[in-house]
């Protein structure tokens, strides 16, 4: 007797288990379920179909042969039933039924399982704040969202609009908003950097300059206290700074797992409220499975749960539970949270840990700050990469990866070849040794993420003494802090000059790389100099040079011209 499967969820967990168990098990019944009355679509692509980058919403549902994802192809191309604008009322795990709803006609009815899924996925979290329900407040949660703000925007009815929330759904849709349509567009972020969860100081730094650049204005430290309206249509958003006026809001807060369904069904669900699985994606009750943003995977850094609402790994774990279901023993490790992101013609992404969690979890961490070539110097072409390793220094294991560079190949394949590392364990040797494609228009002989383990490997070691970006602008802005500090910069003195110039020598002193073996001895010794080049291997050079002679009173600034000139500040002439 073939086996009846209910699948309640069709973005991308579940069809993707559907189809599978379709071709591992032809003549199983298999029943997916939607709410939606639009089903199976690339949920990430949603910021590129407002900018206009994807002409049509239905190449979002688009397969590559360009068959529409709708209830016709999944009957008679793939062998599935689908009940689309169909609730899911509840589950009767006893008898083994699903009480559903449709959501039009009101309609009711049952479906009998053999194996249940769940891939119910996330919502969006609606700040409880004033206005929210207001006309012209949006949240990403959904196609249909989607096709209504391009709407407005292609009748002329947004001018201005604000993104409240920093983190990569907000980003991409104040660059969608921005970028075609010329539409105003502020952030407004809580925390004191954008992507508080993603990446560190440094590259939040440089992607918020990238961003004002291009005419986004950004906001950081601070909440929104209220969305104003005016006959009910939205006006603008007041912050405790500010009122930033708005004709278009977007609530990008972030999201949670949807789980009411397995909550009334009596499941184990997390304390964040994810579905819990095994590694077989096997809820509490055996015979129901889970998958996608609605349950927890295991962080193969830190050996937590935690939950990981991205569409590749959806499909992953689906096809993970259509194996089990056909009986295939099938399991799934868990994942290191590999992200990237588009801003205008810059890539950011990490995998893994930032500095913050990692020292959150306990692990006595710092990290590498490098910023190398992202293909040979001498290769027209040629542009900078921005990496920060995080690393813990008690057992040299590789905790995480940060980046940012231009919009090529370059950053997501260090780090696509880190998450493969990390999840494996990687220490800083393995860091050192990994073995990348070597052609000089695609990378150095020395490879951007090899020198990101060799800097890893002179800090672990004691070789290196290092400031860190953040102290380095701190102090900048305040020298009485460490009013001992003096900047030696060994670049050539067409470049130095400008800065000493601008500052003094008191605070910015040069001295060519070429010359501080002949004239080391001119340098202070009341003074901690801080050895500033483009990138950083220079500095470090010449501290090295500096301790064999006795002057260990130096720190190195990683990352060097390279990394500040993109984050910009004040001071730079």
């Amino acid at each position: 007797m073939s086996k009846r499967i209910v699948i309640i969820g069709g973005v991308a967990a579940g069809p993707k288990a559907a189809v599978r168990v379709k071709r591992l098990m032809a003549d199983a019944d298999v029943t997916l379920v939607d709410q939606d009355s639009l089903i199976s679509y690339g949920g990430c692509g949603i910021p590129y179909y407002v900018s206009g980058d994807v002409a049509d919403e239905k190449e979002l549902r688009s397969t590559s042969f360009h068959m529409v994802r709708d209830e016709f192809f999944f009957e008679k191309a793939k062998g599935v039933r689908t009940l689309t604008s169909t609730r899911a009322v509840s589950i009767d795990r006893k008898n083994k039924t699903v009480s559903i709803e449709n959501v039009q006609t009101a309609e009711k009815g049952k479906l009998e399982y053999d194996i249940l899924m769940l891939a119910t996925g996330s919502k969006p979290v609606v700040l409880p704040i004033p206005g929210n329900d207001l006309d012209g407040v949006f949240t990403i949660s959904d196609l249909h969202k989607a096709i209504a703000i391009k709407e407005r925007i292609a009748k002329g009815q947004v001018g201005k609009a604000v993104v409240i929330g920093g983190g990569a759904i907000g980003l991409e849709m104040a660059e969608a908003l921005t970028d075609l349509w010329g539409v105003e567009t502020a952030v407004v972020e809580y925390a004191d950097q954008l992507l508080p969860r993603a990446v560190g100081w440094s590259m939040a730094s440089i992607l918020t300059k990238h961003l004002r650049d291009n005419k986004v204005d950004v906001y950081l430290g601070e909440g929104a206290e209220e969305i104003l309206g005016v006959d009910g249509k939205v006006s603008g958003v007041k912050t405790a700074e500010r009122t930033l006026e708005a004709d278009l809001v977007i609530m990008a807060a972030g999201v949670r797992p949807r789980s009411e369904l397995a909550v009334a069904a009596g499941l184990h669900v997390s304390a964040n409220g994810a579905i819990v699985v095994n590694e077989r994606m096997q809820t509490s009750d055996p015979e129901i499975y889970s998958a996608g943003d609605c349950v927890e995977i295991p962080n193969l850094v830190t050996g937590k749960r935690f939950c990981a609402p991205f569409g590749s790994l959806a499909n992953k774990e689906g096809r993970i539970v259509a194996d089990n279901m056909a009986g295939i023993p099938s399991v799934f490790k868990g994942g290191v949270g590999s992200f990237i992101m588009k801003a205008f013609e810059m890539s950011i992404g990490s995998v893994g840990l930032s500095l913050n969690e990692a020292l959150a979890e306990g692990f006595d961490a710092d990290t590498s700050l490098t910023s190398p070539s992202d293909r040979a110097h001498f290769f027209p072409g040629q542009d900078i990469l921005c990496f920060e390793l995080v690393f813990d220094k008690r057992t040299r294991r590789v905790l995480g990866l940060e980046g940012v560079g231009p919009m090529n190949d370059a950053l997501s394949a260090r780090l696509d070849a880190a998450a493969v590392a990390l999840s494996n364990g990687a220490t800083i040797e393995d860091f050192c040794n990994i073995e990348m494609c070597y052609a000089p228009p695609f990378s150095a002989a020395i490879d951007a993420i090899n020198a990101a383990g060799y800097v890893a490997d002179n800090l672990c070691d004691g070789r290196m003494r290092q400031i860190t970006m953040e102290d380095f602008f701190s102090w900048m802005a305040d020298y009485s802090i460490h009013p001992d500090w003096q900047v030696l910069d060994v670049r050539h003195p067409k470049q130095a000059d400008q800065m000493v110039a601008a500052l003094g020598e008191d605070i910015w002193g040069s001295m060519p790389y070429e010359q501080i073996r002949d004239r080391y001895e001119a340098l202070p010794d009341d003074k901690t100099m801080i050895i500033f080049c483009n990138a950083g291997s220079r500095s470090y050079e010449i501290q090295v040079f500096l301790d064999s002679v006795g002057k260990s009173n130096t720190l190195v600034l990683p990352g060097g011209f390279n990394v500040i000139r993109r984050i910009g500040a004040e001071w730079l002439p």
